[in-house]
């Protein structure tokens, strides 16, 4: 009977004194306060629990996410929301947990508070709703990692992200007003535009047609006329209806195939 209880008290003794670390997942174990350099991960942790734990901490990627007005150049207030990606560095959470403890988001968020109101102060409200959106989440992600080496190494930021923009109500209007004017200009200018090219064709028409009516005119000597004019009344006394021909009395007529005479 001694000997089961002894055996049962030395499993419940061993089960509480035996941590399981899963997969992204690390564990530390704290003695007399102390942290422990070795970091355990995917297996078992044996400890004293009288005088040690083990504590738990994710090696995965992880998202803060935050909802919190920016300040811009112009003194406005922009409403964003932001999600910040970040890691720990399996080797360096010991490092971590002794210089910011187990609330070291509540630190990276203040780090991001104070990061993100500088950085968004050099820029226009606008400037967060546009194609620079990247810049200036790139310079809170670098102004962040500055701040947190002065506090501890060990947290990777990946990325910074600014979700959601929304813009004050009146600067909103200004701007969809603005992208409206410019849609209006671009088009105009395609009107002006199609408008030229409409003009320059016509005039590459008319030139031709002159530079063609030139060229006919040098090349209509009398010979040629007379040629012209015989093979119209040739074609014209082909015919077999009476015809009646009005001349100024110098134009050669045709009285039948063999034959040309000269009205005097």
């Amino acid at each position: 009977m001694k000997t089961k209880i002894l055996i049962l008290s030395g499993m419940v003794l061993l089960s509480s004194s035996c941590a399981v670390i899963r997969p992204g997942e690390a564990g530390i174990k704290q003695t007399l306060g102390k942290f422990s350099d070795n970091v355990v991960t995917q297996g078992t942790m044996v400890y004293n629990p009288l005088i040690s734990r083990v504590l738990k901490e994710s090696t995965q990627t992880n998202n803060v996410n935050l909802i919190m007005s920016l300040p811009s150049k112009e003194g406005l207030s922009v409403d964003a929301e932001i999600s910040i990606l970040y890691r720990l560095e399996q080797n360096k959470i010991p490092d971590v947990l002794r210089n910011l403890g187990q609330g070291y988001e509540d630190i990276i968020t203040s780090v991001f508070r104070s990061a993100s109101s500088d950085v968004c102060a050099k820029f226009l409200a606008k400037d967060m709703h546009s194609g620079m959106r990247a810049d200036i989440e790139q310079e809170i992600k670098v102004k962040m990692n500055e701040n947190l080496l002065k506090q501890a190494e060990g947290i990777e930021l990946i990325s910074v992200l600014m979700k959601r923009i929304r813009l004050p109500m009146g600067l909103s209007t200004s701007i969809e007003e603005r992208l409206e004017a410019e849609q209006d200009a671009l088009r105009l200018v395609f009107v002006i535009q199609q408008a030229k090219l409409e003009a320059q064709e016509k005039i590459i028409i008319a030139e031709g047609q002159r530079d063609a009516q030139v060229i006919l005119a040098s090349g209509l000597t009398p010979e040629i006329i007379k040629i012209r004019s015989l093979e119209a009344y040739n074609k014209l006394a082909e015919s077999p209806n009476p015809k009646l021909i009005v001349t100024d009395g110098q134009t050669p007529l045709l009285i039948n195939n063999n034959q040309v005479i000269q009205k005097k």
